[in-house]
C-alpha cells in the first residue's frame, strides 16, 4: 500500500511553509522516521519524517516552493521490499572529531592534494577570525592562534592573511597568494526571501514604526568580571563540562536588573501594561538562514553553568536549524552581542512584544580614569534599547547604570556567597 507524508502545522499562526531541502530523491528506499525535507515557516525551521519503511514513490514540490500546511508533498510504498544493498537500519554511536585533530588533518595534506572543505565550525576561532579565514581563502595551517588555549583571534587571522600575501577576497574559499584580483559578474542576481527573512523584516519595520524606540548608553569596565573569568574558567570547565563565558555574568545581571526595574521587563497588549515576574531572557545567535532569538526560561533561577548550559544548547540548535517554536517564543527581554563580530557600538532593535534589549559591543582596551590616575582598562559600551511608552528615562538609565554597576562588582551578582562557591556549584 502507499501512504501520504503531509507537511504538519509546527504552530498555530502558521499557514505556510516553504520547501528548504529534499533529503531524499524519487525511488530511494527509506527507514521509518528518517528525514523527507526540511522546511522554513516564518518562525522556524523543520523536518518532515516518514512515518513507515518504503520506497519514496512521489515527491511533490521544488525547493523554494511555498505550499500550504496538511499539503501532500510525497508518497511511500511500504510494501516494497527493501533493497539489498540497503542495510538494516543500526544504532551507531556518533564520532564527533576534536578540533585539534581537524586542524592536523589539514596540516598534514600534501600541497598538491585537493583541497578538502574545511569545517570551520569546530575550530577554536573568533567568529570574525573565521570570517576573514573563509572571505580570504588563507588555510589553517598558515594560522597560529595566540588567544586564550590557542583560539584564533582576529589579529592572528589578519597576521596569517598578510603572511600568505593574500590581498584579496577570493571567491570560492579557495587559498591563493597571487595577489591579483578575480574578475566578477557585473549580473545582479536574485534570490528569492525565505520565510524566516520575510518574519525579519517585517517585525523589525514594525518595531521601528510601532514603538517609540530610544536608545541609552553607558560603559563597563569588564577586569573584575574578566578576572573572575580567569581565575576559575579551568576549573569550571572541569566541574561542569561547558565553558566559562560573558553571557551567564551578564544574564544573571539583567535579571537582578529587571527584578529593581519590572517596566523594562514588561509589554504592552492594547490599553494594558503586562508585567512578568519572571526573566525569560531571549538570546540573539547568528543562524545560517538570519537572526534567531531562542529563549532562556526562568533565567533568574539558574545557576551560571546553567545559564551556559542553555546558551550553548540553544545557540547550537539555532546553526543547525532545529530551534522549535515554543524555544522561540515569549521571551520578556533581549540580549544581543555585536561585539563577537566586532562591534564598537550600535542600537539595537526592539524584539517585540518585548519593550527592551540589550547590546554587548566588543572589548577594547581604553585609558580611564581612575581616583585621580590614567589607567588602561577592557572597556565594554552598553546599549540599552527601549519603548519610551512604558519605559521612562529615569527607569531605562537607571537600570543599565544596574547592570553596570553589577558587573564592575561581580560578587554582588552572588547573594552574599563566595565567588568560588557560586562559579563551581559548591
Amino acid at each position: 500500500m502507499s501512504i501520504e507524508i503531509k507537511v504538519p502545522a509546527p504552530g498555530e499562526s502558521v499557514s505556510e511553509v516553504t520547501i528548504a531541502n529534499w533529503m531524499v530523491k524519487e525511488g530511494d528506499w527509506i527507514e521509518m522516521d528518517a528525514p523527507i525535507a526540511e522546511f522554513e515557516s516564518d518562525k522556524a525551521t523543520f523536518e518532515v519524517n516518514a512515518e513507515k519503511a518504503g520506497v519514496i514513490e512521489k515527491l511533490i514540490g521544488n525547493i523554494g516552493d511555498t505550499i500550504a500546511i496538511n499539503t501532500v508533498i510525497a508518497i511511500i510504498n511500504t510494501d516494497a521490499e527493501r533493497p539489498a544493498a540497503v542495510a538494516a537500519p543500526e544504532a551507531k554511536p556518533a564520532v564527533v572529531e576534536a578540533p585539534a585533530k581537524a586542524v592536523e588533518a589539514v596540516k598534514s595534506t600534501p600541497a598538491d592534494a585537493p583541497k578538502a572543505v574545511i569545517d570551520f565550525s569546530n575550530v577554536n576561532a573568533s567568529p570574525i577570525a573565521v570570517q576573514l579565514l573563509k572571505e580570504y581563502g588563507v588555510s589553517l595551517d598558515k594560522v597560529k592562534g595566540t588567544g586564550a588555549n590557542g583560539k584564533i583571534t582576529k589579529v592572528d587571522a589578519l597576521e596569517a592573511i598578510l603572511g600568505a600575501g593574500v590581498t584579496a577576497k577570493v571567491a570560492g574559499g579557495s587559498a591563493s597568494g597571487t595577489g591579483k584580483y578575480h574578475e566578477t559578474n557585473r549580473e545582479p542576481r536574485k534570490e528569492k526571501m525565505t520565510n524566516l527573512r520575510k518574519t525579519i523584516s517585517r517585525r523589525l519595520v514594525a518595531a521601528k514604526n510601532e514603538t517609540a524606540m530610544l536608545t541609552t548608553f553607558n560603559e563597563v569596565n569588564m577586569k573584575p568580571v574578566m578576572d573572575l573569568r580567569n581565575q576559575y574558567k579551568k576549573k569550571f570547565e572541569e566541574s561542569h563540562g561547558v565553558s566559562l563565558g560573558f553571557m551567564s555574568f551578564f544574564t544573571r545581571a539583567v535579571c537582578i536588573a529587571l527584578k529593581d526595574w519590572p517596566a523594562v521587563n514588561a509589554s504592552i497588549e492594547g490599553e494594558e501594561i503586562i508585567y512578568h515576574d519572571y526573566c525569560d531572557i531571549s538570546i540573539a545567535v547568528s543562524a545560517p538562514k538570519g537572526l534567531v532569538v531562542p529563549v532562556i526560561r526562568s533565567a533568574e533561577t539558574l545557576s551560571l553553568d546553567g545559564i551556559e548550559k542553555e546558551v550553548k544548547r540553544l545557540a547550537g540548535k539555532a546553526r543547525d536549524n532545529k530551534l522549535s517554536l515554543d524555544e522561540m517564543t515569549g521571551g520578556t527581554f533581549t540580549i544581543t552581542n555585536g561585539g563577537v563580530f566586532g562591534s564598537m557600538m550600535s542600537t539595537p532593535i526592539i524584539n517585540p512584544p518585548q519593550s527592551g534589549i540589550l547590546g554587548m559591543h566588543n572589548i577594547v582596551e581604553r585609558p580611564v580614569v581612575e581616583n585621580g590616575q590614567i589607567v588602561i582598562r577592557p572597556m565594554m559600551y552598553l546599549a540599552l534599547s527601549y519603548d519610551h511608552r512604558i519605559i521612562d528615562g529615569r527607569e531605562s538609565v537607571s537600570f543599565l547604570v544596574r547592570v553596570k554597576q553589577l558587573l564592575e562588582n561581580p560578587q554582588m551578582l552572588f547573594d552574599g556567597k563566595k565567588p568560588e562557591e557560586v562559579v563551581l556549584g559548591l
